[in-house]
């Protein structure tokens, strides 16, 4: 999907510069280094800081679905950054207890020192983004519709999920609020119709299964096939 249409296909033939690394011949062709599973040189393993010698057979793998992602002690999850084009994501991936951060006004140099300042993989459509040498671990992200978008993330990476845990609008955690707690910042058909809230412990966003409760509780459900689908063993 990287490669511009006049080069899709199996096979391509480059001049061997003699000094270009394999990590050079594959991004010239179209495709970011993060979205390299591994590199085989003439059948060997290699590294992309490898010069290959003249008439070498390169093979360039996929990333593994579901691809590992380092994680912290007591981290059951990746963390997530996606960039400015991505807000409607970002708030899917909080909605499944994601822990995700989104900035609707952040550059690129911005965005690569907070991903690899918090240790969370970057998310974006954005190729020359990927394309940062400094950036410790990105993801492009396929799809034009959320829906897809949230798909694609959750079967490459099926990481655990816990719905209804986050803000949608901070990232915050959200805690159980009794009624009586958050009575004033409701208008009175709501107070009226729900008992069972929750609140923003960061912003003091208060939460309940509203209108929108059973769309949300579809995305969660398909969310959760998603990631049990692609961590389901392979059949014998």
């Amino acid at each position: 999907m990287f490669l511009p249409a006049n080069r899709r296909r199996a096979e391509q033939r480059v001049p061997a510069e003699g000094t270009n690394t394999l990590g050079h011949i594959v991004e010239a062709l179209g495709v970011p280094l993060p979205e390299v599973g591994g590199l085989l040189a003439d059948g060997a393993p290699a590294e992309p800081g490898d010069r290959p010698a003249p008439g070498a057979l390169i093979e360039v793998a996929a990333v593994p679905r579901p691809q590992p992602v380092p994680l912290d002690p007591g981290q059951d999850a990746p963390r997530f950054l996606l960039d400015v084009h991505l807000g409607t994501l970002a708030r899917r991936l909080r909605l499944l207890g994601l822990d995700t951060a989104y900035h609707n006004d952040m550059d690129d140099p911005a965005l690569v020192v907070q991903a690899n300042a918090e240790r969370r993989v970057l998310l974006t459509q954005d190729r020359g983004l990927l394309r940062r040498r400094a950036l410790w671990f990105g993801a492009y992200v396929r799809g034009a519709q959320p829906d897809d978008q949230l798909r694609d993330l959750l079967d490459r990476f099926a990481p655990g999920l816990r719905p209804w845990t986050r803000c949608t609008a901070c990232n915050g955690v959200l805690a159980e609020a009794a009624k009586d707690e958050v009575q004033d910042a409701l208008a009175d058909g709501t107070r009226r119709s729900y008992d069972v809230y929750g609140r923003c412990v960061d912003c003091g966003q208060v939460y309940w299964r509203g209108a929108h409760g059973d769309h949300l509780a579809e995305i969660v459900q398909d969310a959760m096939r998603t990631v049990a689908a692609r961590r389901a063993p392979e059949p014998a």
